[in-house]
C-alpha cells in the first residue's frame, strides 16, 4: 500500500507564489517519476509538471518559465514552486508517481487526494 499526501495549496492574489508539497509512503522499492496534474471545474486533468528519477522535467505551455517542479533529497518527495499565479491556474493540483512495488517490483500509478488552489483578488 502507498500513500500521497500533498499540502501547501490555499488562496492566492494574482501574481503570488504558493509551494506544493508531495510525500510518498508505504511499500516502495524505487519511484520512476513524479509529476504534478490540476483539474478545473468542468476541464479533463492536465499535465502540470513532471521529473524523472534523474531529474529531468518538463512543464506545459502555460507554466513554463513560472513553475519550478524539484524532487527533495529522500526521493520520496516532490514540490511544485509556483510563481507569477494567474487566476486561471485555480484547480485541485494531484501528485502523481509511478512507482516499482516493494517486494513484487509491479510498476503501477498512484495519486495523492488532491490540494486546491485558488488564484483570485
Amino acid at each position: 500500500q502507498v500513500q500521497l499526501v500533498e499540502s501547501g495549496g490555499g488562496l492566492v492574489q494574482p501574481g503570488g507564489s504558493l509551494r506544493l508539497s508531495c510525500a510518498a509512503s508505504g511499500s516502495i522499492f524505487s519511484i520512476n517519476f513524479m509529476g504534478w496534474y490540476r483539474q478545473a471545474p468542468g476541464k479533463e486533468r492536465e499535465l502540470v509538471a513532471s521529473i524523472t528519477s534523474g531529474g529531468s522535467t518538463n512543464y506545459a505551455d502555460s507554466v513554463e518559465g513560472r513553475f519550478t517542479i524539484s524532487r527533495g533529497n529522500a526521493k520520496n518527495t516532490v514540490y511544485l514552486q509556483m510563481n507569477s499565479l494567474k487566476p486561471e491556474d485555480t484547480a485541485s493540483y494531484y501528485c502523481n508517481a509511478n512507482i516499482v512495488a516493494q517486494f513484487s517490483y509491479t510498476h503501477y500509478n498512484s495519486w495523492g487526494q488532491g490540494t486546491q488552489v485558488t488564484v483570485s483578488s
